[in-house]
Parts: C-alpha cells; sequence; structure tokens
C-alpha cells in the first residue's frame, strides 16, 4: 500500500494543529480542542522510535565490544577483525538508498516493521556460529546492517512530518541521543553477558528479544499512514484549498520518473554536499574509535603493565564496560549541548549550524591527537581526552541532520538522507576499521613482533583520524557559505 503524497490533509477531528489562523484572521476552534490526544500520540510513537533507534545501535556495537573474544575465537588478524565492521557498514550503506526510494513512495510502518523483525532475526542466528565457520559470520553481520538500514532511513522522516521545525531540533535531538546510547550500551551488554556467562555467544541473544518488543510497540502505536507535511499543505488546509483524498495522484507514475531528478537536484545543492562530506569525516573518526578504541586501551594497559596479556578465551572486558560508560555519557551531554547552542545561537546568526559542527570537529581532532600521544604514559589522561573527543563529536549528530531537513524539500528527505548515509558511509566508517587494522598489520609486519609494537602499529594507525578530523570541520565552514541561500530554495 502506498502513502500519500498529495496535498492530503488529516481530518481535523484527528486532532491535528498546525498552528495557523483561519483564512479570515480567526482561530479555527476544533484545532485547538482537540489538541492533546494527538500530541500524545505523537510522543509515544517518538518514543517507540527512540527505542527502536537504541536496539539498532546496541546490535551495532556488540561486535566492537567483545572485539578481542572474536579475534581469539576465530584466530583473526588485525585487519580481518577490522573486516567485520566494514562489511556490517557497507551492507548498510548499500541499502539505504533502497530504503530511501521506498520511504518516500510506500508505507513506511511496513518498512521500519520489517527491518526490525529482520535484523533481530539475523542477530539471534549469528549466536550460533561456530569458529570453523568464520565467513558465515561476516555474512551475518551483513545481514544485520541491511535491518539497520531501513530503520536509519525511514524514522527521522516520520519525525520530520509530525514536529514543525522549532519543535524538531529537540526531538531529532531526543531521537539521536540514543546513537551514542545505544552504542556505549552495545559495549556494555557485550562485555557484561561474556563475563557473566563466560561465552560472548550469549552478547547476540538479548537484542532479538527486544526487537520483538520493538515491532510490538511499532504495530500498536504508530498509525498505518503518516501524513507528509509541508509550509504548502499548511496554508492550503487552512484555506480549505484541499485535495480530496479519492483525488490522490499516481504515485507509481511520479516514483518512475522523478527519482533520477531528485538525486541531480541534491547534488547541486551545496549545502547538502558539503555538510555529507562533514558527516563523512565525522563517520570515519566514530567508525574507527568505535571498533578498534576498547582493543587500543587494553595494549596501552598491557605496555604500561596495569593488565597481563590475555592467553584465555574470555578476555578482560573492563575496557569495553568504560568506554561505553564514556559513550554513553559523552553522547547525550554532547546532543543536548549541540541542540541548545543551535538554538541559542540561530537568533543572532543564520549560519549558526554548520559553524557548530565546524568548531566541534576542529576541538575534537585535537583532543582525540592528544589521547593517543600521551596513552603510553599515563592511561588516565587517555580516558579524558577520549572523552572530550567523543563530547565534541557527540555535538553534531542532531545538527547535521537538522540542517538536512531544512535544505531539502519534504518530498526528497527520505532519498536524501537515504544518500547522506551512503555517502558518509561510503567515505567513512565503511573503511576505517578495515584501514586501521591494514595499517596496523603493515607496521607490525615491519618491526619485531612485540607487546610494544603491537601497541604502537594501532597508535600510529588511529593518527590518521585526527587529520580526517580537521577535514571534516572544513567542509562544515564550507557549508557555512551557502546555507542560507540553499534554505530559501527548500522553502520555496
Amino acid at each position: 500500500e502506498h502513502e500519500d503524497t498529495g496535498l492530503l490533509l488529516q481530518p481535523l477531528l484527528e486532532g491535528q494543529n498546525y498552528g495557523a489562523a483561519a483564512a479570515d484572521g480567526t482561530q479555527c476552534p476544533s484545532v485547538s480542542v482537540s489538541r492533546n490526544k494527538p500530541a500524545k500520540r505523537d510522543c509515544l510513537v517518538v518514543a517507540m522510535l527512540c527505542f527502536g533507534n537504541l536496539i539498532n545501535f546496541i546490535d551495532w556495537f556488540i561486535v566492537p565490544g567483545i572485539l578481542l573474544d572474536i579475534q581469539k575465537y576465530f584466530g583473526l588478524s588485525d585487519g580481518k577483525t577490522g573486516l567485520l565492521q566494514t562489511v556490517f557498514t557497507l551492507c548498510y550503506m548499500l541499502a539505504a538508498p533502497i530504503f530511501g526510494y521506498l520511504g518516500d513512495r510506500y508505507n513506511r510502518k511496513i518498512i521500519l516493521g520489517a527491518g526490525i523483525f529482520f535484523w533481530s532475526g539475523v542477530t539471534l542466528g549469528s549466536s550460533f556460529i561456530t569458529e570453523s565457520h568464520y565467513r558465515i559470520f561476516v555474512l551475518s553481520r551483513g545481514l544485520v546492517g541491511i535491518g539497520s538500514a531501513s530503520y536509519s532511513t525511514i524514522a527521522p522522516t516520520i519525525i520530520a512530518d509530525l514536529f514543525e521545525e522549532g519543535k524538531r531540533t529537540t526531538v531529532l535531538s531526543i531521537f539521536y541521543i540514543f546513537i551514542p546510547v545505544g552504542s556505549g550500551c552495545g559495549y556494555m551488554l557485550a562485555a557484561g553477558m561474556a563475563r557473566s556467562t563466560g561465552d560472548w555467544h550469549w552478547a547476540f541473544r538479548v537484542t532479538p528479544c527486544m526487537g520483538g518488543l520493538a515491532l510490538l510497540l511499532l504495530i500498536l502505536l504508530v498509525p498505518h499512514r503518516i501524513q507528509r507535511k509541508t509550509a504548502a499543505h499548511r496554508a492550503l488546509s487552512i484555506s480549505g484549498m484541499i485535495q480530496r483524498a479519492d483525488e490522490k495522484p499516481d504515485v507509481h507514475r511520479t516514483a518512475k520518473t522523478t527519482w533520477c531528478q531528485d538525486v541531480g537536484s541534491l547534488a547541486k545543492n551545496c549545502s547538502f554536499v558539503c555538510s555529507s562530506l562533514g558527516l563523512s569525516a565525522m563517520a570515519f573518526v566514530t567508525g574507527a574509535l568505535g571498533m578498534w578504541m576498547p582493543l587500543f586501551l587494553y595494549r596501552a594497559q598491557v605496555v604500561q603493565g596495569i593488565v597481563p596479556p590475555c592467553l584465555q578465551e574470555s578476555c578482560n572486558s573492563s575496557n569495553s564496560l568504560i568506554f561505553g560508560g564514556i559513550t554513553i555519557g559523552t553522547g547525550i551531554l554532547g546532543i543536548i549541548a549541540g541542540a541548545e547552542a543551535a538554538r541559542r545561537l540561530r537568533k543572532i546568526n543564520n549560519k549558526a549550524d554548520p559553524l557548530i559542527c565546524a568548531t566541534s570537529m576542529f576541538i575534537s581532532a585535537l583532543c582525540l591527537y592528544i589521547a593517543l600521544m600521551v596513552a603510553q604514559m599515563n592511561i588516565l589522561s587517555t580516558f579524558i581526552f577520549i572523552a572530550f573527543g567523543e563530547l565534541f563529536l557527540s555535538v553534531n549528530w542532531a545538527v547535521v541532520t537538522d540542517i538536512l531537513l531544512y535544505v531539502v524539500a519534504p518530498r526528497r528527505q527520505s532519498t536524501a538522507i537515504a544518500l547522506q548515509i551512503l555517502v558518509s558511509h561510503l567515505l567513512g566508517d565503511a573503511g576505517s576499521p578495515y584501514l586501521i587494522g591494514v595499517i596496523s598489520n603493515a607496521v607490525q609486519a615491519k618491526n619485531i613482533p612485540s607487546l610494544q609494537w603491537s601497541f604502537r602499529s594501532m597508535q600510529y594507525s588511529f593518527i590518521i583520524c585526527a587529520f580526517v578530523g580537521v577535514f571534516g570541520g572544513g567542509f562544515f565552514l564550507l557549508t557555512s557559505f551557502y546555507i542560507e541561500e540553499d534554505r530559501k530554495k527548500a522553502q520555496r
């Protein structure tokens, strides 16, 4: 079943308040009287979407949380270990444009439900893979990435349709808080289950149960049709110039003739292109940190003599627990701070959003570089600077998405989000975990095998992240030059 893409108004009896006056200057009484019920419904929908986002990113970061166990179980080098996250991200980004195409033209509730069911089932199945079937394990991670792409592409557009621009940043901030919260919970869940059961496979058997609950909530709470709203839609709804529900446009014909035009239009949108490249730098850094940082911290502690080398299958997972806690805390604080800074600074500077993103990227790159340099001398200082680096990275999550939503016309938003996912992951975290592993292997191969060079190889390969972060800040600065003009075009 297709979702309506024409200017179709939900009945006023459903209580949709567009916050506008009637054509004769009076307020529509039927709109304001029934606003409470839709507000509660919208909040329940957002709560369900946030819960799904939590599960999505828990699944994403289960593998990094028990990376040392998996590496020993399958007997993997750093390069092959990084391949696990790279395959996940490649499948994720390649599937995103498909779901973006479908999300702009078909029922988004069905797409979300299918995605949750698929990735939960594959995650559960991957928990039974034995050590002789490494390739099947890699394949399962790729399939989980496909299911995750459906959710990350569709869910933000539903929020955009439920809330006006003033409230949308706040709601998106709440939604994107669950990226770092879910990521941190992924580390902590994986490490906790591995420690309590003595078998890392159990880490993959918790989120499928949560996915089943999310699917049930989706069925019960999310409307089958979620109206796409534009400024023109709201104006026409008040004046009575509404297209009847039985006068829907030919959705099939629109889908066939406009997708290439949508992509071409987005390619000409300088704000969209530059902010997507800035997001790619963010993804590169976060992908590398997310995959390798607990293992890097472990090797730093081994070199300092704080912990002994891991010789048994169940290894020390305290770094995953600590890094997970840091990810959760800095993620929540960073996203809230970013949204609040954007809300305040927009009042005095129309270019505030990209400038906030650029500044935070520059500071984050500096903090990460310092963390790498002090890792061999003082592990506490390393944790502190990593926390600051993640904090300033997290500032950008909701702000970057909000930039997309106001520089891109509403009917292209799912496609734009899908393309941004494709580009940011293709240039970002699709390759960074594998690249870090390959560079680490190359450094180790040129030196005598030792605990010292095991640490230094990871340290040297990580330095590239600091330089990529600086490039990301530069792309956000470029975004600030075009954002006002592109925003006006989207409004028209």
